[in-house]
């Protein structure tokens, strides 16, 4: 895989890449994994899961337009084990999408930076969020995510960097990850993984 040789490089980060090869699709409905990424906010993998499939049960098991999720009232999104603030945030992005008239093909011709310009107007998506959405969604190869609390802890143990700076921390990750353009979402892939199997010591 193309990557691969150009990560190899990095010899601490060589270490960790192993046999694994990532890849990246690229997923429809961009607007409805928008919201998905609010409904999952704070929660585990498998309790957002659910929350999403009842999400979706709502419009009969289909991916809703925004205007369906808009023309839903606020207690039925609720009564799925949304908090007030999430209802609230789902309807922005609804919002926002027929507002900004938000299509898939608009999205797809933008740069990541402006992507990340526009999503992060609305209220209750950050830059984070809208990253994740570059790397799951748009399948967009050049995304680090320095913000990333796992993507920080691996690098911290990978590269032995120390935390008691934050802005030292977060200017030395970013430098780091400069070598690994245009691959950075990728190497972020292979940071969470390595972070997840590599036993606590």
């Amino acid at each position: 895989m193309h990557y691969i040789q150009h990560l190899q490089k990095d010899k601490k980060l060589s270490k960790i890449i192993g046999t694994e090869v990532h890849e990246l699709k690229l997923h429809p409905n961009i607007h409805v994994r928008l919201m998905a990424s609010i409904l999952s906010q704070q929660l585990s993998t498998k309790v957002a899961a659910v929350i999403f499939k009842r999400f979706l049960n709502l419009y009969k098991g289909k991916e809703p337009k925004p205007q369906q999720v808009l023309d839903t009232p606020f207690e039925t999104l609720r009564s799925i084990g949304l908090s007030n603030a999430k209802v609230s945030y789902v309807k922005n992005v609804a919002q926002f999408c027929i507002d900004k008239k938000i299509t898939d093909k608009k999205l797809l011709v933008m740069s990541n930076d402006e992507i990340i310009e526009l999503l992060t107007q609305i209220k209750g998506v950050g830059k984070w969020t809208v990253e994740m959405l570059l790397m799951f969604t748009l399948g967009r190869e050049d995304v680090f995510a320095v913000d990333d609390l796992g993507i920080k802890n691996a690098m911290v143990r990978l590269y032995k960097l120390s935390e008691e700076d934050k802005k030292q921390l977060k200017e030395q990750m970013l430098k780091i990850s400069a070598k690994w353009s245009p691959y950075r979402t990728y190497a972020c892939l292979h940071l969470w993984k390595w972070k997840d199997n590599v036993p606590v010591k």
